[in-house]
């Protein structure tokens, strides 16, 4: 009889629970609502970024529909593609930030006025500064510097004085660190690094990384302080050919995470496995495994109401958007895009709406969908410019007459 070696044995054995569980996923998951949705009562603004243009784009959604409502270009010179792709409000919603990735060789963080548009600073980062987030208390701006064209190093995260838009920190983390999110508190600092299969804590108290975990299936751990210090190997780098588009190979366990996001009480982080089409759910307190929830094709980016009801994730390798019950982390409902490669996703004030980013392809405007969560449908689309990216909530208004 011929003998299964256990390393392949064990793969086979994690692949088909994966597959049943996300059978069973998919045979409870709530069709979305047949109930008209009602309109919305005001207006609802959101900018988003634009990578390919060097736009960032306002749009507003209210009873009138969606549409574009101004747009600012961001780069700094016609022929050079700056390369927008992280975008982020202040908690005062006076200002925006925005990354511009594509450097010679290196990113910055640029801020402008988000009433009038007008530039309010610029620093220089990392190498391919990509997704950023403000701290609660709007003092400091993190950066993860993604390092997409460089070697496969450890990189690092970039923290800015968002007032005086100075460089304070940079602390090393891991290889491509992407999905830059903070706790509600702002005392904990969470970003994926998709080459080393980790997610990596960061005290912002003390400014240096105070955990890390291990997110391969089988091989789960929560470990303290820093990650060792090593690069992922050519054959990570030839992985990211399709930045986040390439399914897993027979056997391969790897969770290739793209996004951190910790629930709104503190107590759980989710990590989106792009690879793998799972989120893990990790125990905040205690560094632990919690469960391994399936998820669409290539899960890319995450978002959660603010009550902490519904988790949101964006499915890259499929053209939609799932929504979990955030409890028990049964998938409500896959909502069909407008158009492939989603990105991002954003939600309102009230928790009653989603609003996600879609890159498009080939020649394809970017656009921004908008899904009710109350009845889980997508209710208006929007055009932006081509590979619409980073996107975060301003704010809700009284609709305009």
């Amino acid at each position: 009889m011929r003998r299964v070696a256990p390393a392949a044995s064990y793969a086979l054995a994690v692949a088909c629970a994966f597959a049943a569980a996300r059978l069973a996923a998919q045979a409870t998951a709530t069709p979305p609502s047949t109930h008209q949705p009602a309109p919305p009562e005001r207006d609802y603004l959101v900018f988003v970024a634009s990578e390919s243009v060097d736009r960032v784009a306002l749009i507003r959604f209210g009873p009138k529909g969606a549409r574009v409502e101004r747009e600012r270009y961001v780069g700094w010179a016609p022929t050079e593609l700056a390369g927008p792709h992280g975008l982020a409000l202040s908690p005062d919603h006076r200002h925006y930030f925005v990354t511009t990735a594509h450097g010679t060789p290196f990113g910055r963080l640029q801020k402008y006025d988000a009433l009038t548009d007008a530039a309010r600073g610029s620093v220089l980062l990392g190498s391919f500064p990509a997704t950023l987030q403000v701290s609660p208390d709007g003092f400091y701006a993190y950066v993860v510097n993604f390092n997409l064209h460089g070697e496969m190093v450890a990189s690092d995260v970039s923290v800015v004085a968002a007032d005086e838009m100075v460089e304070i920190a940079r602390i090393p983390t891991c290889t491509m660190p992407h999905g830059s999110r903070l706790s509600s508190d702002g005392l904990k600092h969470y970003s994926a690094c998709m080459m080393d299969d980790m997610l990596v804590e960061i005290d912002t108290k003390a400014l240096q990384v105070s955990r890390h975990f291990r997110l391969t299936a089988g091989r789960e751990m929560g470990m303290a302080g820093a990650p060792p210090r090593r690069g992922a190997g050519p054959a990570a780098a030839h992985a990211m050919g399709g930045r986040g588009m390439e399914p897993p190979a027979a056997g391969d366990l790897s969770c290739q995470p793209t996004w951190a996001q910790p629930a709104p009480n503190g107590e759980r982080v989710w990590v989106a496995c792009n690879k793998s089409s799972e989120i893990v759910e990790l125990d905040a307190r205690a560094w632990t495994l919690r469960r391994r929830i399936p998820a669409g094709p290539g899960v890319y980016n995450l978002g959660v109401t603010h009550d902490g009801a519904r988790l949101i994730g964006t499915n890259k390798r499929d053209q939609s958007v799932s929504v979990f019950d955030a409890a028990s982390g049964r998938e409500l409902a896959r909502i069909a895009t407008t158009r492939k490669v989603v990105h991002g996703v954003a939600v309102s004030d009230d928790d009653r709406y989603a609003f996600v980013s879609i890159e498009g392809t080939g020649s394809q405007p970017g656009t921004v969908d908008v899904i009710d969560l109350a009845v889980l449908r997508r209710v208006a689309s929007v055009d932006v410019g081509p590979q619409a990216g980073g996107i975060d909530f301003w704010k809700s208004e009284a609709a305009r007459p």
